[in-house]
């Protein structure tokens, strides 16, 4: 199986300037003459990690990762209650990711998103195909509102039953995403802390089987628990902003582009079913199961996007 590529440093960062008083980071790792890949994180507002770097052979890409509106070290920050949120939404971040291959004189790049970020890495490459080499996706979503209901409406409450009654407990009424949503924007510090911790609590016992009772380590920072929730409720409290099933609905706008989509059999996040139904949509995909995963870049995940990464490069 391949393995990950060593640890490495940006050779390049920066802060672009994206309208509505927000700036996004973005860095650039790897060969600066090589082919240009873009990583793009999950949530939404998960930030990219130092750990993506490493999916891409530093000696042939040019590697580009970036944090989307509002989260890692984009500014401003979710975490402050001040921050307004109202431009942040996806057809704002698929401009954003535009906005910066042009920035970095790109002229196509492989995209690679997992989770939220598969869902953004397809509207992306819906509107822009000719701006898309290839693409590899892992822990695929595709925006439908049956996803969403399944993650964060009480469809996975099937598995975590314990975990989900008592995030609907502390939401106090049936719109759990709404009521959370709201007290994230309560005036009272305290309370949009612990709703923060509250919601990030039903994501950290998702993620993989058995269930996790404590935070998923990254939640454990308050001011990146709060920033995630805001956003993560936000977005799906809009249904993304995307008409249902719109973008399987216009699949065939990927026709011209190869890709490989990688799925943990036990995700519970994201079931294999969104994949599945992706490929048969998208003929150029590959459908890659890894067996004994779940969501996120472990238990084998992470070498298959290494190993697709690696072919693009060779081909």
């Amino acid at each position: 199986m391949a393995e990950l590529y060593p640890e490495i440093e940006p050779y390049l960062r920066g802060l672009l300037d994206v309208g509505d008083d927000n700036h996004i980071y973005w860095e650039a790792c790897g060969n600066p003459d090589g082919k240009p890949a873009l990583m793009v994180h999950g949530g939404p507002g998960s930030g990219c990690a130092p750990a993506f770097r490493r999916f891409f052979d530093p000696m042939a890409y040019r590697i580009v990762l970036f944090d989307q509106r509002s989260c890692g070290r984009s500014t401003p920050h979710a975490s402050d209650p001040t921050t307004d949120l109202a431009s942040n939404n996806t057809a704002s971040l698929v401009a954003d990711m535009e906005r910066l291959r042009r920035h970095l004189g790109i002229e196509r790049w492989l995209v690679v998103g997992g989770s939220w970020g598969s869902t953004l890495s397809l509207a992306y490459a819906e509107e822009f195909p000719d701006r898309v080499s290839e693409m590899i996706l892992f822990g695929v979503t595709t925006g439908r509102h049956s996803e969403l209901d399944w993650a964060f409406r009480g469809g996975a409450s099937l598995f975590f039953p314990a975990q989900w009654a008592r995030l609907a407990s502390y939401a106090g009424r049936d719109d759990v995403v709404g009521a959370v949503a709201d007290l994230l924007g309560d005036p009272d510090e305290k309370v949009r802390r612990e709703a923060a911790r509250e919601w990030c609590l039903w994501e950290s016992a998702t993620l993989a089987w058995p269930p996790a009772h404590e935070l998923a380590p990254r939640f454990e920072d308050p001011d990146y628990a709060l920033a995630f929730a805001r956003i993560v409720t936000r977005f799906v409290r809009h249904k993304l902003w995307l008409e249902d099933e719109v973008l399987l609905r216009n699949a065939d706008a990927l026709a011209g582009i190869p890709g490989v989509l990688i799925c943990g059999r036990l995700d519970l996040q994201a079931p294999i079913a969104s994949a599945w139904d992706l490929s048969r949509a998208w003929p150029r995909a590959e459908l890659v199961i890894v067996d004994d995963a779940g969501h996120g870049t472990g238990g084998g995940i992470g070498e298959e996007i290494v190993r697709a990464a690696d072919r693009f490069a060779a081909g």
